[in-house]
């Protein structure tokens, strides 16, 4: 059995790529210090390290024990209104906790390294074509997407310097089971458990920013095929659908049977107006495309609110 390290691994992507290696009879190791992901996102199959990538000295007694074939990475400091806050902790999670790993990786003979980038943040604002393709160059508008531009181009570097294989997929906004509130696509979660509770729903501007939704079983699906097909690329993840806020609201008021209006309430620096990615590539080099439709897709994440909310209750 392969010795695969995923970080990151009881979070909300992180889990739905554990799950997917699981499997696929492959046993993954996790590393997640719990700041956002939670112990029973777990498949109890997984192996668990409860530590923090940025703490050099743990991450190499894991290397140093596990000898990981591929490193799947998506540990992340993961809120960009966060990041707007707070730059130099963004990056001490986001940079320097990478370069942790990286380093451990060409030390300990680590075959690829896969990355979690994105590909809302990471485009920005001002891009001359939508949905945007990986010919884009990068503007990112937000500290969340500098940093992972930056790690994209370390990973050039690790590549070319010390011959290690990676491939970084920008994923859309990403929303399912297990979501966190606080991601990229978080509005997915705030606006079900909101619903669910019958508390006031609040939209952040004019409810008109655009975003391109992706599945997150599909996202897991990405990540293995990127793991056994492809080497040293970036490849977008998503579906080339646009969804507005207001959009997202009404399918999920009309899931729910949700009663009240939306609050509108002052945009929040950072946000970007659209955002929508071709996934041509994805298609062409792996042989990916999304299959879980919008609809359907917030279906099963509203069912699994509906239930979790029930049993906290």
């Amino acid at each position: 059995m392969e010795n695969i390290v995923v970080t990151g691994g009881a979070g909300f992507i992180g889990s739905h790529v554990v799950n997917e290696l699981i499997e696929k009879n492959m046993g993954p190791i996790v590393i997640d210090n719990l700041s956002s992901g939670k112990i029973e996102n777990l498949d109890p199959r997984a192996l668990f390290y409860q530590q923090d990538i940025t703490d050099l000295e743990m991450m190499e007694r894991v290397f140093m024990l596990h000898k990981p074939r591929y490193v799947f990475h998506l540990a992340a400091q993961i809120s960009v209104s966060q990041s707007v806050k707070d730059p130099i902790e963004d990056a001490r999670i986001n940079i320097l906790g990478t370069l942790n790993l990286l380093n451990l990786s060409v030390k300990y003979g680590v075959e690829k390294f896969i990355f979690s980038s994105t590909g809302g943040a990471i485009y920005g604002d001002d891009v001359s074509e939508i949905p945007t393709s990986e010919k884009e160059f990068p503007k990112p508008f937000s500290p969340y997407g500098i940093a992972k531009f930056s790690v994209e181009n370390y990973l050039r570097f690790y590549s070319e310097q010390y011959g290690l294989k990676y491939v970084a997929l920008r994923y859309a906004n990403v929303y399912g089971e297990r979501q966190d509130p606080h991601g990229e696509a978080g509005v997915v979660a705030i606006f079900s458990k909101r619903m669910l509770a019958n508390d006031e729903v609040i939209i952040f501007g004019d409810g008109e920013n655009v975003r391109d939704y992706v599945y997150a079983g599909d996202v897991a699906h990405a990540n293995v095929l990127a793991m056994e097909k492809v080497e040293n690329e970036v490849i977008n993840i998503g579906t080339g659908i646009g969804t507005s806020v207001n959009e997202l609201f009404a399918l999920l008021k009309e899931i729910t049977g949700y009663q009240k209006e939306p609050v509108y309430a002052d945009p929040r620096p950072g946000d970007l107006r659209k955002s929508i990615l071709k996934w041509d590539k994805a298609k062409e080099l792996m042989g990916w495309e999304p299959t879980v439709k919008l609809e359907d897709g917030l279906v099963k994440t509203v069912e699994f609110f509906r239930t979790e909310m029930g049993a906290s209750e």
